[in-house]
C-alpha cells in the first residue's frame, strides 16, 4: 500500500502567464506558495476476489473491468501511461475540488507519485511535474497552464520561470520572520462558488486577446519578488500590489468574476483588506485578502457569511508518507477469469 500527501498551492502574480500559448512568445513567470492543505492518494493492488479488476474512489466509486471504461479522464489515462491494472485508489482532500488551488493538478501529481511507488520506483519532482503536465495538457487535452503541476510536485514559496526552453523553480529567499509575517497578514474565504479551472480558460480565451493585460501581469511577478526579498521593503504593498493584479485579472474574460465576487471583494477592502485576488482561473472558489494583524477582526466580521479557512505556508511539495511494497505479478488480461 502507498499512500501520497501533496499539497495545494496558491497563486499570487503572473497567472495566465504560464500558458505555453503566451510564454512561447512574450516568457512568462508565476509568484506561487504551496500551502498546509493536502490531498492524500492512497494506492493498492486489488485482491482477486472481485469480478471487476480496478476499483477507484473519489467523489464517486468507480468499479470496472477495463481501463479504458474508467470514467474519471485522469485516472484512465495515468494507469495507461504507466500501464497501471488490477488497483483499489481512493483519494481524500482537505479542500474541495474546483476552488482554484490547482486540486486537480495536485490529485495528478499525487497520484503518479503514488503509482511509481507502488511499482518501487522513486522519480523525481520535476518528472512528476513535466508528466502531470503531460497527463492534464495532452491526453486528457484539459486548457489550462504548468504552474499547478510545479507548484504542487516541488512545494515552497517559488518563482517559476516560463520559455521556450521549459521552466525553472527559484525558491523566493526571504527571512523565515518576513515569511510568516507574510502568512499571517493573508485571509482566505471560501465563497461556495466552484468551476472547472478548464471551462474557464476556455471562456476566457473565447473571450478575444488578452496579451496586454498578461503582459503588464508579467511585470508584476518581478515587483511583488522585490517586495518580498528586500527588508527594508514595507511587505503591505505587496496586499495593495494583489489588488492591481486582481484588477488586471478581471480584465481577462467575463468568466473570470462575477458581480457576487466583485461585492464580497468591495466588501473585504472597506473592511480594511489592502487587496487580494480571487485564487485560480476565476468564476468562483477562495478569495484571498492581505489584511494587516489590527484590521482581520473587521474583515472576518464582513465576510461571516462566508467560511474562513486559517492556513500556513508549506515548503516539501508531494510525498509518498506510508510506503509498504507489496508482491504482484500481473496476469495476462486474456487469463484472468473472473
Amino acid at each position: 500500500m502507498i499512500i501520497t500527501k501533496t499539497p495545494f498551492r496558491m497563486s499570487f502574480f503572473g497567472g495566465g502567464t504560464d500558458m505555453e500559448s503566451f510564454f512561447n512568445k512574450y516568457g512568462g513567470s508565476v509568484l506561487s506558495t504551496t500551502i498546509d492543505k493536502y490531498c492524500y492518494v492512497n494506492v493498492r493492488h486489488l485482491p482477486r476476489f472481485f469480478d471487476y479488476t480496478s476499483e477507484l474512489g473519489y467523489s464517486k466509486i468507480e468499479r470496472v473491468k477495463d481501463v479504458e471504461d474508467i470514467q474519471h479522464p485522469l485516472i484512465r489515462n495515468a494507469m495507461k501511461m504507466l500501464d497501471m491494472r488490477e488497483i483499489r485508489l481512493t483519494y481524500e482532500a482537505d479542500l474541495p475540488a474546483r476552488s482554484g488551488l490547482g486540486t486537480s493538478s495536485s490529485f495528478a501529481v499525487g497520484m503518479l507519485n503514488a503509482f511509481y511507488a507502488l511499482k518501487g520506483k522513486y522519480v523525481d519532482k520535476k518528472r512528476l511535474a513535466d508528466e502531470a503536465i503531460y497527463l492534464e495538457r495532452v491526453l486528457c487535452d484539459e486548457a489550462g497552464g504548468w504552474q499547478d503541476q510545479i507548484a504542487a510536485s516541488f512545494g515552497g514559496l517559488n518563482r517559476i520561470n516560463f520559455s521556450r526552453d521549459g521552466y525553472e523553480v527559484l525558491p523566493v529567499i526571504i527571512s523565515p520572520e518576513r515569511k510568516q509575517q507574510l502568512s499571517d497578514n493573508l485571509m482566505m474565504f471560501f465563497t461556495g462558488f466552484t468551476r472547472l479551472s478548464s471551462e474557464v480558460q476556455k471562456s476566457n480565451a473565447a473571450a478575444g486577446d488578452r496579451t496586454a493585460q498578461l503582459r503588464e501581469m508579467l511585470t508584476l511577478v518581478d515587483e511583488a519578488e522585490k517586495i518580498l526579498v528586500d527588508k527594508n521593503t514595507d511587505l503591505d504593498d505587496f496586499g495593495r500590489l494583489l489588488d492591481r493584479t486582481w484588477k488586471l485579472k478581471r480584465q481577462c474574460g467575463s468568466a473570470v468574476t462575477t458581480d457576487g465576487i466583485d461585492s464580497l471583494y468591495e466588501r473585504g477592502l472597506s473592511a480594511g483588506a489592502l487587496g487580494g485576488k480571487l485564487l485560480g482561473a476565476g468564476g468562483g472558489g477562495f478569495l484571498l485578502f492581505y489584511v494587516r494583524l489590527e484590521d482581520q477582526a473587521a474583515v472576518r466580521q464582513a465576510m461571516s457569511n462566508l467560511l474562513y479557512v486559517p492556513f500556513d505556508f508549506e515548503n516539501d511539495g508531494t510525498q509518498v508518507i506510508y510506503y509498504a511494497p507489496e508482491s504482484y505479478v500481473p496476469i495476462a488480461p486474456h487469463r484472468i477469469k473472473r
